[in-house]
């Protein structure tokens, strides 16, 4: 169950930067390297660079939030032979990455009602 946990943050990490890095570069309102969007959007300069920077800020935030549990968890896989974590931990793992998935996700819908 350790490896899954951590794998999903990976996954998560890893997403979150990718979207991010979309965003860094100008190409989040673009359909074909970038994301769909509202026409307002696409038509409007100031709104398509604003989409660029709320999924730019938002989207790092959620790959920084990934991190810290990896810590840990590659710490217990290094001192155990066979780590198991308890339910509290999975369940507060899991509150954690439901959080990093809303972080993430906040941008892409505040674009979604600027059109």
């Amino acid at each position: 169950m350790i490896y899954l946990a951590l794998a999903g943050f990976l996954v998560l990490g890893l997403v979150s930067l990718l979207a991010a890095v979309t965003g860094y570069r100008g190409r989040a309102c673009d359909r074909h390297q970038g994301y769909e969007v509202p026409r307002a959007v696409l038509e409007d300069r100031e709104l398509s660079a604003k989409a660029n920077g709320l999924i730019a800020f938002w989207c790092t935030g959620a790959a920084v939030l990934s991190v810290p549990p990896l810590v840990p968890l590659a710490g217990m896989l290094l001192r155990e032979e066979d780590p198991s974590l308890p339910v509290g931990a999975l369940l507060a793992l899991a509150g954690y990455g439901f959080v990093v998935v809303v972080v993430c996700r906040y941008p892409f819908e505040r674009i979604r009602r600027m059109g």
